[in-house]
């Protein structure tokens, strides 16, 4: 017997079907091969189209189905992972409205501002642990104001994974975790946040009906099966934000423990036991999957907009033709700590929220042409992400939060030895390589909401740990090429 996980993203939709008796990962599919297209009619504009997100989880799941030889008669539950803060709006008939509102859209951002000033900073991060900001309320808040038209037949809004999850079941429904990422939920109340609704004017009604995040959310309609080519009545069991799912797949679930990534951008997600919150709203808080009134459990996400997008920048432009990422890490491998003092900041893509939201973009420092080579601009650019990665670190750490390790996944920035290993030693912290991935992870997550596991733990399992990178001891070398480049930032901010 098998379960079936998605996530679904801006860039691709990913499937994994995972056997329940052994937790092992039986294939694996993702559709398309190249990257959806986010429209984006003005600038700072980001949209997709929900109806495309459903065409292709059809034809992932039929090309996993048929790369697995699986009946879907044996398929007993599913999960949904999804990109975050996305707004999907449809009407009665649950026809999509308009197309979706994406997570790296930056239009609300003047409303989400004002919506913080005028509900009062206190009173918003005690309750919301947010600003408004640029998430879903303040999109809707957009879409209210500029096109009543579309607005007034809403019937419904949904994130991402909500609108998946009702084409497969025909229930629109959302969780507590879904509508904090919203900035739709208050922590002090445990509801749909009065203090939001009524701001910006939102009737409850909009809210779909919330339920666990681990339960019988709906079951596969006959349309929806035929579509799939999976088996109706199959009960999806669970649904997350991407954040928060990677850190399940990665069996993060405690305080002090966290989770990574480093790809486009960076991420690193640690989990509290109370709501907790940034006074600077560096960072963002929101329900954990295991999150609950009895055991709190808040992931505070640090989001880094400028890190992988820089390296794959300096593969682009600055190496040679030909040369792969290992070859550039063999290269700089030869390039001593602190890159004979050349350094990089890679804020090169857009405002950065734990800086103030402060766009300082892209810079090198103390260059010398007679000095530094191509190799010392690859080591340079790792550093520079990794200090951006601890410094980020040294933000949570701030709040309380205790940084025992961090669990990544087996690719991008964290197959670099040298990135990872000046993470390791700046912060004190071992750091687990883990083989998985979302899909992986929400197909597990999905046996709890049937009963099959008992705990998301233990849905989870340890997981196979592909590496550990553990702190070195020569730490100065690392401590004061980390504090020049600190520096180097403070010059710029202030």
């Amino acid at each position: 017997m098998y379960l079936l996980g998605y996530d679904i993203g801006s860039s691709s939709i990913k499937a994994a079907l995972v056997r329940i008796k052994d937790h092992a990962t039986i294939g694996k599919a993702q559709y398309p091969a190249t990257e959806m297209e986010i429209l984006a009619s003005q600038p700072d504009w980001a949209e997709q189209h929900p109806e495309t997100w459903w065409e292709n989880v059809c034809k992932v799941t039929k090309e996993l189905l048929a790369e697995t030889n699986i009946q879907s008669n044996d398929i007993q539950a599913i999960g949904i992972a999804y990109q975050m803060h996305g707004l999907v709006l449809v009407d009665k008939d649950q026809q999509v409205l308009r197309p979706s509102i994406i997570w790296c859209d930056s239009r609300a951002v003047e409303i989400g501002n004002q919506a913080f000033e005028a509900i009062g900073e206190e009173k918003s991060l005690s309750h919301l642990l947010n600003s408004p900001g640029n998430f879903t309320a303040s999109k809707l808040k957009w879409v209210k104001d500029n096109e009543p038209q579309v607005y007034e037949k809403v019937d419904k809004i949904m994130l991402p994974g909500d609108y998946i999850a009702m084409k497969l079941t025909g229930e629109p429904v959302t969780t507590a975790s879904g509508l904090s990422e919203g900035i739709f939920w208050d922590f002090q109340e445990n509801k749909i946040s009065d203090i939001v609704m009524d701001y910006f004017g939102f009737s409850n009604d909009l809210i779909p009906n919330v339920l666990p995040t681990f339960s019988v959310q709906g079951k596969l309609t006959d349309s929806a099966a035929k579509a799939t080519g999976l088996r109706a009545g199959i009960p999806v069991t669970y649904r997350a934000g991407d954040q928060p799912n990677n850190a399940l797949s990665l069996n993060v679930f405690n305080p002090g423990e966290l989770a990574a990534t480093g790809g486009t951008s960076g991420v690193v997600y640690g989990i509290v036991d109370k709501p907790a919150y940034d006074p600077q709203s560096r960072v963002n808080g929101f329900a954990h999957v295991n999150h609950s009134i009895e055991a709190p459990r808040i992931g505070i996400l640090l989001c880094i907009n400028g890190t992988g997008i820089q390296y794959s920048w300096i593969k682009q432009n600055v190496a040679q033709d030909g040369l792969s990422y290992n070859d550039l890490e063999r290269l700089a491998t030869d390039i001593p700590v602190g890159s004979d003092d050349l350094r990089m900041i890679p804020f090169g893509n857009g405002a950065e929220r734990m800086l103030n939201n402060r766009n300082l973009g892209a810079s090198v420092h103390h260059l010398h042409f007679n000095r530094h080579t191509r190799a010392h601009l690859y080591r340079a650019a790792l550093e520079g992400i990794a200090f951006s990665f601890v410094y980020g670190i040294q933000i949570l750490k701030e709040m309380g939060l205790e940084v025992k390790h961090l669990k990544v996944g087996n690719d991008n920035l964290f197959q670099s030895a040298i990135f990872s290993n000046t993470i390791t030693t700046l912060t004190d912290s071992p750091i687990e390589v883990i083989e998985t991935t979302g899909a992986i992870g929400a197909a597990k997550a999905a046996g709890v909401g049937i009963g099959v596991y008992n705990s998301p733990t233990e849905a989870i399992g340890q997981g196979n740990v592909v590496r550990t990178y553990e702190p070195l001891g020569a730490k100065e070398a690392y401590a004061k090429a980390y504090q020049f480049w600190e520096n180097d930032l403070n010059q710029l901010i202030y």
